[in-house]
């Protein structure tokens, strides 16, 4: 894993200066600065939409008992997508603007789920985990064991009541 950041942190940059030349020879100069540019500005306008609707998807799921898996990594790719926008460099950008996209998160969220289990760094129960009906009360899940009364010493004081051990 360390390798593969090495590797990332020396090949993006490099990538990019290559994708840079090429563009800024073919646009120029300065319509490649104003495109790095406005491609931040408007990925942040777009992070900040996009942002409060993913909020606002994780307390409706909240609200209905589920846990909000899906909006959480939608979340995390926004937050990927922002910082990869802010990034200067256009291979980035276009890595940004495709995170916006539902259905490239959908198939990324894929791609990652199967891995993580194929690795086994992640177990699921068969059939999912428990969800508590909607609307219902709380399902809290334990262990009891029997007690038989008539076996345990009673120590009653005046009142009646086998537990109260203070007299006051």
């Amino acid at each position: 894993m360390g390798l593969l950041i090495f590797l990332l942190m020396i090949g993006v940059p490099i990538v990019e200066i290559v994708v840079f030349i090429k563009v800024g020879g073919w646009l120029g100069v300065g319509p490649t600065v104003a495109i790095v540019i406005l491609a931040a500005i408007f990925g942040a306008t777009l992070l900040r939409r996009q942002g409060f609707a993913v909020l606002m998807r994780v307390r409706e799921s909240l609200a209905a008992g589920r846990l909000p898996l899906d909006e959480m990594f939608d979340g995390l790719c926004l937050l990927v997508a922002g910082v990869l926008l802010l990034t200067p460099g256009l291979v980035t950008d276009a890595i940004g603007f495709l995170l916006f996209v539902p259905p490239v998160r959908a198939v990324v969220r894929r791609i990652i789920s199967a891995y993580l289990l194929a690795s086994g760094r992640i177990h699921t129960p068969a059939g999912g985990p428990p969800r508590p009906p909607p609307g219902g009360p709380p399902v809290i899940e334990g262990e009891y064991e029997e007690v038989d009364d008539r076996r345990r010493p009673r120590r009653e004081d005046g009142d009646g009541n086998p537990w109260r051990h203070d007299k006051s």
